[in-house]
């Protein structure tokens, strides 16, 4: 099959991605459970190219919103195989979109360059393996699940229109980089899934699903400095504190990682995300106790307001700027900014209604408050 590329996008993205998943593979070919074809070039375009085509039409009114990986149908788990596989084209894609929009349900994708076909559905794949998610018309996200099999899949490249957004690797080797950051990109692989970084990736990208916006705090356990940041009284404070997802962490190890710990932990993951959906910040501690949420901030009548923030994206060819808070967001950005400049060793999460989310944290490299924008990471 002889395919044309009129998606420009997917020509220029192709090499860079080829090159990462053939890296990520070879570095990681002695683990369990790991894919073993990746996409090369022609295949990851033509991928690429009609997925784009895709999105932009619509069936019975609604736009896809489908996931395809890049695996042949023996190295799926209980694959759904079709009789007869189906061409990869926009339209074949377009008429499953009702079926597998759901999460979690991946289009299995196969074949040899160009000429590439779908085979059926699946529910579980292999780590590392070429994941490309419609988000919505013209919104393309590449992906792989990590090297565990619970959590959020690892960002690679976002292209919305001609814009592509490819993930910078080597933003979890900056000095200053929040460990969050860093798991966001992928690039630290736990062996359990109870770090205090993965369960802020959690609520992260619980946060940016709700759509409301909303500002998390996050502040050292047992402190109280950080009253001073908050006016008085607060509309929900929360006493004791409430440690039900905390609890969940602490559970023995050998409940850990099963399937009924999953569900609570997402569970519990969850009603700390909802509750930022609040007018006002919702603040936890280090270890997960929620203390309060409807939080106004303030800067305490002895500290200056915060003059300038450094902001960086993730994202190759992005360069650092130093601007005034104010121009980084509306009141929630700079109030958390204004709370991290006094609160020195707190971090905030904020997510916008528009979908973008930014971490702040204080930079000693800098002598700034850090504004690390990571919605690329999250889609």
């Amino acid at each position: 099959m002889n395919r044309e590329t009129r998606y420009q996008a997917a020509r220029v993205v192709a090499p860079a991605i080829e090159q990462h998943f053939a890296e990520l593979t070879t570095a990681n070919q002695h683990r369990e459970h790991i894919v073993t074809s990746t996409p090369d070039e022609t295949a990851i375009e033509a991928i690429v190219d009609v997925a784009f085509w895709a999105s932009l039409r619509r069936e019975e009114g609604h736009s896809p919103q489908i996931s395809l990986a890049f695996l042949p149908p023996e190295q799926a788990f209980q694959p759904m195989l079709f009789e007869q596989k189906l061409a990869l084209t926009p339209s074949s894609l377009t008429k499953l979109g009702p079926a597998v929009e759901r999460p979690g349900i991946h289009l299995g994708v196969w074949g040899q360059g160009d000429d590439l076909y779908v085979w059926g559905a699946t529910r579980q794949i292999p780590s590392l393996c070429f994941v490309l998610e419609v988000i919505e018309p013209g919104l393309l996200v590449i992906k792989h699940r990590g090297q565990d099999s619970f959590g959020k899949f690892v960002n690679v490249a976002v292209l919305k229109g001609d814009e592509v957004k490819i993930i910078d690797e080597q933003s979890a080797s900056l000095p200053d980089c929040p460990a969050v950051l860093t798991s966001l990109l992928g690039f630290t692989t736990p062996t359990t899934w109870n770090g205090s970084v993965d369960v802020l990736v959690q609520l992260a990208a619980s946060m940016r699903a709700h759509k409301r916006g909303g500002s998390l705090l996050v502040v050292p356990h047992g402190t109280q400095t950080w009253r001073d940041s908050i006016i008085h009284p607060i509309s929900y404070a929360i006493q004791p504190a409430f440690d039900g997802l905390s609890a969940i962490l602490k559970q023995e190890e050998q409940e850990q990682g099963s399937s009924y710990w999953q569900a609570k932990l997402r569970q519990a993951v969850e009603g700390v995300a909802g509750v930022t959906a609040v007018d006002g910040a919702t603040i936890i501690s280090d270890q997960y106790e929620l203390l309060a949420f409807g939080a106004k901030i303030r800067r305490p009548p002895d500290k200056p307001p915060v003059e300038q923030i450094i902001v960086t994206e993730p994202i190759l060819g992005a360069e650092p700027l130093i601007i005034h808070p104010a121009q980084n967001g509306g009141t929630r950005h700079l109030s958390a900014a204004q709370f991290v400049y006094d609160q020195r060793d707190a971090h905030a999460l904020v997510a916008s209604q528009d979908g973008r989310f930014t971490i702040f944290s204080w930079s000693p490299c800098e002598g700034m408050v850090h504004a690390h924008r990571v919605d690329s990471l999250l889609l």
